[in-house]
């Protein structure tokens, strides 16, 4: 099969990248690629915020807005109600209020990340629209929610690729994707943590001077065995001085937060500290958290759950990780990071005896997540490759 057209968009227009970020998990990662796409001389940056961004009280969307103009903004959830049946009814909302945006913008590409269901809803209105869709850390195993099905469905929907590891390239290659259309760049996860300083002393003991951190996300149960699980995870690191944040807008957060404001002390705007008990916080903005996982790496402290954060952001800077549970199972784990079965308290404290004793290497933590580059690369390639060409739109199997 031939390649891609290789030749930069029409000098007399810049190409329009409609880049879609519908939560706190793909914003911090996005973020790099936005930067590099809007300082490209020959791309147009569009930002197009949709879903959990847009739930009240929407602190996420306007951490967006302070960093780059938002183009366009997509609804779908609901407010209060969450389960697969309303993440059905999101997806259905976001697919036509998507395929009008991507017109009314007559854009050139449309860029997704992952797996969640406002990347699969604007791929596949961008799919069934005729969009060119560039999909950011496809070929990846996180076996443990539905939305793993979702990440490899947005690959057969894609039309170029931008995995962040080797073996996850591998694995679109043999998914049917040709080798032309499948870039490896990194994870853009990694882009931006030397920009950012550790937090200062005021506001890491505003954080309760935590030496853990903990971040569980639902996996699609039922509200009260979340809530167990959680249970469990927090009565591990009952002696530690712990800092949990709130989980993604998914089907069983509302367990999550249960066990969180049932053991926690908790305020929905802040955290507070300072009567012994550990710490709840709804959201860190990327600044903040980076900077809590820099000091946590230089103080011997330790991260706790099953966020990809655990795998990626903190082993890159040299932070210990406990990943709890089947959420990240067939994700590359590096050595920083030990693995936990199940959330059973007994076990997880064990994790973290274990985590605890890792050493960095003396030339540094090694990751197969890339360079610093993703975003650069991305943008790079979305420049060079031409969005209308009729060989990158049919999509064929390359077996």
């Amino acid at each position: 099969m031939a390649g891609p057209v290789d030749v930069p968009f029409d000098m007399t227009r810049r190409g329009r990248v409609g880049v879609v970020t519908g939560s706190r998990a793909e914003f911090g990662l996005l973020r790099p690629v936005m930067a590099a796409v809007r300082d490209h001389p020959h791309l147009e940056l569009l930002c197009i915020a949709a879903g959990s961004h847009l739930v009240s009280p929407a602190l996420t969307y306007y951490e967006v807005k302070r960093e780059f103009p938002i183009a366009a903004a997509v609804p779908m959830q609901t407010p209060g109600r969450t389960g697969r049946d309303a993440d059905v009814q999101a997806l259905g909302l976001g697919i036509t209020r998507f395929g009008r945006v991507f017109a009314d913008l007559a854009l050139d590409w449309v860029v997704v990340l992952g797996d969640r269901i406002e990347a699969f809803a604007a791929g596949a209105a961008a799919s069934v629209g005729g969009v060119a869709l560039a999909h950011v850390h496809g070929g990846d195993r996180a076996e443990g929610v539905a939305d793993e099905a979702m990440r490899h469905a947005l690959t057969k929907l894609a039309h170029v690729h931008f995995p962040a590891t080797s073996a996850s390239a591998e694995r679109l290659r043999r998914m049917g994707e040709p080798a032309a259309f499948v870039h490896e760049v990194g994870s853009p996860a990694i882009d931006d943590l030397a920009s950012y300083p550790a937090i200062n002393d005021e506001t890491f003991r505003h954080l309760g001077e935590p030496d853990t951190l903990v971040l569980m996300h639902p996996i699609g149960r039922d509200d009260e065995r979340e809530e167990a699980a959680m249970a469990e995870v927090l009565g591990a690191c009952a002696g530690r001085r712990v800092l949990a944040l709130h989980p993604n807008l998914d089907p069983g957060r509302g367990g999550i937060v249960r066990a969180l404001r049932d053991l926690m002390a908790i305020d929905d705007q802040t955290p507070a500290p300072g009567d012994g008990r550990p710490v709840a916080a709804p959201h860190l903005e990327r600044r903040v958290f980076v900077g809590l996982l820099k000091r946590l790496a230089s103080g011997g402290g330790v991260m706790v759950g099953n966020s990809s954060a655990g795998l990626i952001e903190a082993s890159a800077l040299g932070l210990a990780a406990v990943d709890v549970g089947r959420r990240q199972a067939g994700r590359e784990r590096p050595a920083s990071v030990v693995h936990v079965d199940a959330e059973r308290c007994d076990d997880v404290r064990a994790g973290v005896e274990r985590a605890l004793a890792w050493r960095a290497p003396a030339g540094g933590p090694v990751h197969p997540y890339g360079d610093g580059h993703a975003g650069e690369r991305i943008a790079a390639a979305l420049a060079r490759v031409y969005p209308r060409d009729p060989d990158l739109l049919r999509k064929r199997c390359a077996y």
